[in-house]
């Protein structure tokens, strides 16, 4: 399609009559990836774990060492929406081998989230810490870079807004990362309207807990929104 496209650019350089060609070619060339980016984004804040482990049936198929890594992406999605239990079995199926290692990263990330919402702020806290110092990768490019160290401050904020220990900045980096990665955009909401309600504003944490899913009760987040209700229902 891109090659297709550059005959009908020059063309229109030269002669406008060839703009509305242009245009065609240019809307066919990207509104195909816009649409599929945004469904895939209504999916991720779905909540929805069983549709979205579905959407990625084809990809953990083809990943490089499956018997590690699909269990590990799997692991992810199940802690991403409070699905402690599910993400454990998936964790302890995965192969311990060089892909195992290679995902140290991941494997802090999930065990953050996990540690979290089970209530266990101390060995949050000392693995988000872990997780912060880790030198970046090597090849990725300043973008990437910069998303990996988003998400990185963004469990660690998480962790301190379930320990009641936030820092000043934190409540920022949580907003910033929800709209980075539509997959953590629940946890990371989660932890907002729990600095909220310590902060005292009621109105943002109120907001900040609408529209959110039906979530099942093999969800941990099923408890956390009726605990934050109730707490926001409280004088």
């Amino acid at each position: 399609m891109v090659i297709c496209a550059l005959p009908i650019v020059r063309m229109a350089f030269h002669d406008p009559r060839y703009l509305f060609p242009l245009a065609i070619a240019l809307v066919m060339l990207l509104l195909p990836p816009f649409l599929s980016r945004r469904r895939m984004r209504a999916v991720l804040l779905s909540g929805d774990v069983k549709r979205v482990l579905g959407t990625w049936e084809g990809s953990l198929e083809r990943v490089l060492y499956p018997e590690t890594m699909a269990p590990l992406m799997a692991a992810t999605a199940y802690a991403a929406y409070g699905w402690i239990e599910s993400s454990r079995r998936s964790l302890s199926r995965a192969v311990h081998g060089p892909a195992w290692d290679a995902a140290l990263e991941q494997r802090l990330f999930v065990e953050t989230l996990l540690d979290t919402f089970e209530g266990e702020k101390g060995a949050a806290l000392e693995k988000a810490a872990k997780l912060e110092t880790m030198p970046l990768p090597p090849l990725a490019g300043w973008s990437a870079r910069r998303k990996i160290t988003l998400l990185r401050q963004a469990v660690g904020a998480v962790a301190r807004a379930f320990a009641h220990s936030s820092l000043q900045d934190d409540a920022r980096v949580l907003e910033r990362a929800s709209s980075v990665s539509p997959l953590v955009f629940w946890a990371m909401r989660y932890a907002r309207a729990i600095l909220a309600i310590d902060a005292g504003t009621v109105a943002k944490a109120r907001q900040l807990l609408q529209g959110a899913p039906e979530w099942p009760e093999e969800s941990a987040f099923h408890v956390f929104h009726r605990d934050l209700q109730s707490r926001l229902a409280s004088p």
